[in-house]
């Protein structure tokens, strides 16, 4: 840490360059995450527990032989032509091939430079709220793991226990030494976190017969309070809760066929941990002033 603040003092200018790139990298490999966990995930369910298949049938085929998120390089999911290197460079490629594949012309997913680009603004306002410190590194590291937990719920309706579990020990372990709420407080988000949601899960269910969310949200919400602490839970459930009514009023509106719609509530609770982990503090006052 002294030797980047060495270099943030005397090379600003390489110190930004440096971060930049670091955050398109790890960028890059978040995409690479997204994409390939769940697949690994129902790979392995796939052989493990039978009756999973009829949930997995309308899935394209699987990956054969080794499939993991080191092997094999980055090929286009469709006509599935590995991409060489100079093609797969964060953000620059895809301007580069206007947003298509190299060698079938196929279009490429915006989340791939959206997600890029994400994990550098995200780098960089936390900067701007941490200074460079080690809050600020393991505050990018949970920032960067809410988005790809995001990323992956608003695409699977998953939120694989591979993510959300080392995320909530991590959490536990780094406020340890409380760099950002005190162990004490640590503890009780994660317990609050997972019970609140649990409730709330089962109050619903007894009332509607219908599950309202999954086992992965009340993880998430307890690695997030484990962040966090239990005094930021009412705050980022009142504003996910919100957010995710609203979009869902405004999805039902524009549907033109009555359908059960099914909206994952991940991204909202990541969303709102982010802006609290930026604003928690002015939004932790301004709060408790208005109740």
């Amino acid at each position: 840490m002294a030797y980047l603040h060495t270099i943030w003092q005397q090379l600003p200018i390489f110190f930004w360059v440096l971060c930049v790139a670091v955050a398109l990298v790890i960028g890059s490999f978040m995409n690479v995450l997204i994409y390939r966990l769940p697949l690994i995930l129902k790979r392995q369910w796939k052989n493990e527990c039978e009756t999973f298949l009829a949930e997995i049938k309308d899935e394209p085929q699987l990956p054969q032989g080794r499939f993991d998120l080191a092997y094999p390089r980055s090929q286009c999911p469709h006509c599935h032509h590995k991409i060489p290197f100079w093609w797969n460079i964060p953000v620059l490629s895809f301007i580069l091939l206007r947003g298509r594949c190299h060698n079938c012309r196929q279009a490429i997913s915006w989340r791939y430079p959206i997600v890029e680009l994400l994990s550098v603004a995200i780098t960089i306002l936390l900067f701007w709220r941490f200074s460079l410190s080690i809050q600020w590194l393991w505050a990018c590291v949970f920032a960067l793991a809410l988005i790809a937990a995001a990323c992956i719920d608003l695409k699977t309706l998953l939120l694989p226990d591979q993510l959300t579990l080392p995320l909530l020990w991590l959490g536990l372990l780094v406020n340890t030494h409380q760099l950002f709420v005190s162990t004490h407080q640590s503890l009780w988000g994660a317990a609050f976190g997972y019970s609140s949601l649990w409730v709330l899960y089962w109050c619903f269910k007894l009332l509607t017969k219908k599950e309202g969310m999954g086992y992965g949200d009340f993880k998430l919400f307890a690695a997030i309070g484990a962040w966090l602490g239990w005094s930021s839970l009412p705050i980022i459930l009142l504003f996910s809760s919100a957010a995710g009514a609203l979009v869902g009023i405004a999805v039902l509106a524009k549907q033109r066929k009555r359908q059960q719609l099914q909206l994952p509530f991940g991204p909202f609770l990541a969303a709102s941990a982010l802006v609290y982990l930026v604003f928690g503090e002015q939004i932790y006052h301004l709060y408790w002033m208005m109740l």
